[in-house]
């Protein structure tokens, strides 16, 4: 994407007459100047997809910092960081301190009026005089411009599985279909499970439904078992290890969900790429939650718009990703 922002554009004058208009009242303080620069960022990040979250959390093995915002795009996924100081602050120093007390190194903007240091992938990259329009230009270019690992090959990963989704799960609403005439076993557990899904669920939960559950679960028990590095997910889930007997039975002639499944593995493993470089458990879970709802915009769209993620309701699908 082109970086458009000119020195000249009324973004960057609004900018610097705040700044102005600051200290003009006598409010040099942080909790005051960091404004101008937030609804800066706030203006390029919607240009590039992003929504800028202030006081965002952030971290990992239990530990946690804020900062003072994030560059988040529509899967939840950060692509930067942003962490304000006034003009009184050493902002070398400052950047030391963050660091020791576990800010995240890969794509972060330490920014006072006057200056901005961007730090990527550990490395100091800029660090210039943000009293010139220019240099900030520049350092927004640079900071939003950068595409942290693995981003890049997972939206690559989502456009292709948009195209591939709806032929692999028509292909296992037909095997169903198919088995539910002629394989007794697999009848006799369908049954078993409608009987469950209509007396938890809904009485009046369609067989198409039941159907588009189990459909929804070979094609992401997956992603639940290998993010949150649970192989034995889906005998410790309530509802996976019931799902998970209907499919013992439909494997049992002939059907191979491996095999079939193989044409996503590219998918599968930018998801678990992507997801290994999410350090907060909660964060994990928001990334797990906006992939899983986005499986059924290309799987069943005109349901998944109408109903939500009808197949397995709302409570049912927080229930089981926060048992994992």
């Amino acid at each position: 994407m082109n970086f458009s922002l000119k020195t000249t554009h009324k973004p960057v004058k609004d900018y610097y007459s705040a700044l102005d208009k600051y200290v003009q009242l006598g409010f040099e303080h942080e909790g005051a100047v960091k404004n101008a620069f937030a609804n800066l960022l706030r203006l390029v990040a919607k240009k590039f997809g992003y929504t800028l979250i202030e006081e965002y959390k952030v971290g990992k093995n239990g530990k946690h910092v804020f900062v003072d915002g994030a560059l988040i795009d529509d899967f939840k996924l950060s692509h930067g960081y942003w962490e304000a100081k006034d003009t009184h602050d050493d902002l070398d120093k400052e950047v030391s301190k963050k660091f020791s007390q576990g800010y995240p190194r890969d794509n972060i903007i330490f920014q006072a009026p006057g200056q901005a240091i961007i730090i990527q992938n550990g490395s100091e990259v800029l660090n210039t005089d943000l009293s010139h329009p220019e240099n900030l230009i520049q350092a927004l270019e640079v900071f939003f411009r950068y595409q942290p690992p693995h981003h890049e090959e997972w939206r690559k990963a989502v456009d292709e599985f948009k195209e591939k989704v709806p032929k692999i799960a028509q292909g296992m609403k037909e095997l169903i279909e198919k088995e539910r005439q002629t394989n007794k076993r697999f009848i006799q557990a369908f049954e078993n499970f409608s009987d469950m899904c209509r007396r938890s669920i809904n009485p009046n939960l369609a067989i198409e439904a039941i159907e588009e559950m189990l459909i929804q679960h070979l094609l992401t028990v997956r992603i639940f078992s290998k993010i949150f590095d649970n192989p034995d997910f889906v005998n410790k889930n309530i509802i996976a290890h019931e799902i998970e007997k209907v499919i013992d039975a439909l494997t049992s002639h002939y059907f191979n969900k491996g095999e079939f499944l193989k044409p996503l593995d590219p998918f599968y493993a930018a998801i678990e790429t992507t997801a290994a470089t999410i350090g907060d458990f909660s964060q994990k879970q928001d990334f797990l939650n906006t992939v899983y709802e986005k499986f059924f915009q290309g799987f069943s769209g005109k349901v998944a718009d109408t109903h939500g993620i009808v197949y397995t309701p709302q409570p049912i699908v927080q229930f089981i990703v926060k048992s994992v």
